[in-house]
């Protein structure tokens, strides 16, 4: 068997090439003749599997180790009998970390409390489920839409947009991008749904970049419809909006879903998917695993205030990758293939706690000392 895989994949080299010929490429080397007769691609977002890219070659499977799928075109592969998957969650725990990291570095700048707060939360999937665990678990009251769960289960439990644009004092969006079919995800987020605002939300989008409309999110906040700005993930990039940069309280080159312990949930599923597919057996796959953080112990009583806030955001600081990318905007994707993974709250021990503490620290997911 022969895989071509993207040479940004962690934990990859050395596991599969047991059980098959192994090449590793950069993005842009992912060219029909480089993978001409490969039988299995190894890929992610930034590799776009297209019709060009593909005819007439040998490639049977196609294993994403990202959770997104736009990248693929899956009506040509569909039509020319070539399997694909993506790794549906493996990101999902990542993501959460992501959107309450910061959530308190921006409450914690302006003096305000998280807790109490309406969270509206867009797509409630692998990733909307985790964003409501965390901040449930942080006081937070959560509304939930995702129009395709409540037809298939029922509306209870979920409210239209319409609510959520009236009620949230906080919007996050976690959809899948679709471009066609009866739940339309591009521009979700346009002129029409931001007029409807009534709370001045702060506003976030760490799910693709066309959910929002650029335009119409710098016009809404000109105007004073939106609060806070949180980007992650940016219509075009990586020749994102120099605008909606400046505009951003925060803003990030789309690692949102890059933690270690994501990265190596994607390669794993990616390798389940060549066992599943082939009918071979990954002997090395237990290999495919994070290193352990450098500390990985969190005293409390080494902080003077926000104890809990403080200890949430020892896992990961967003302001340090946010200020590397204003200093450079053009160096997007650098960022991201050279991203320092953090791990998740898993991955973490609290010392010190109190009883309260502990409780909350628990359903956050790390372990109490």
């Amino acid at each position: 068997m022969k895989i071509v895989a993207d040479n940004t994949v962690p934990y990859l080299k050395g596991v599969a090439e047991p059980i098959a010929d192994v090449t590793y490429l950069t993005s842009n080397e992912f060219t029909p003749d480089r993978i001409h007769d490969a039988d299995a691609l190894i890929v992610r977002s930034i590799d776009k599997c297209t019709r060009e890219l593909l005819e007439g070659s040998r490639v049977r499977l196609i294993t994403s180790a990202t959770i997104g799928f736009d990248h693929i075109d899956t009506r040509y592969c569909d039509e020319a009998g070539i399997t694909w998957k993506n790794s549906p969650g493996c990101n999902a725990v990542s993501v959460a970390q992501y959107v309450l990291a910061g959530l308190i570095t921006t409450a914690l700048r302006k003096g305000e409390t998280l807790q109490g707060k309406t969270i509206g939360i867009v797509g409630v999937g692998h990733v909307g489920k985790e964003v409501e665990k965390v901040c449930t678990a942080y006081g937070m009251k959560v509304l939930r839409n995702d129009p395709p769960r409540a037809e298939a289960e029922g509306e209870s439990g979920f409210v239209p947009l319409d609510t959520i644009a009236a009620q949230a004092d906080i919007i996050t969006f976690h959809t899948p991008l679709t471009k066609e079919g009866r739940f339309v995800t591009r521009h979700l987020a346009d002129a029409a749904f931001f007029g409807k605002l009534r709370r001045k939300p702060w506003f976030i989008n760490a799910s693709r970049g066309a959910v929002h409309d650029t335009q119409a999110l710098l016009q809404a906040r000109k105007e004073g419809k939106v609060g806070e700005l949180i980007i992650d993930c940016w219509e075009n990039e990586p020749r994102i909006d120099r605008e909606l940069l400046v505009a951003a309280a925060i803003a990030t080159p789309h690692i949102a879903g890059f933690s270690a312990d994501g990265k190596a949930n994607g390669t794993r599923m990616c390798l389940e998917n060549i066992e599943a597919f082939f009918g071979v057996k990954v002997e090395k796959i237990g290999e495919v695993v994070p290193p352990a953080p450098a500390n990985p112990v969190i005293d409390l009583d080494v902080f003077t205030g926000n104890r809990i806030e403080q200890a949430i955001l020892a896992t990961f600081d967003p302001l340090v990758v946010d200020k590397a990318l204003r200093e450079e905007p053009d160096k997007f994707e650098w960022f991201r293939a050279n991203y320092r993974h953090p791990r998740e709250y898993r991955a973490y021990t609290i010392a010190h706690a109190t009883p309260d503490e502990a409780a909350l620290f628990r359903n956050l997911g790390f372990r109490i000392q």
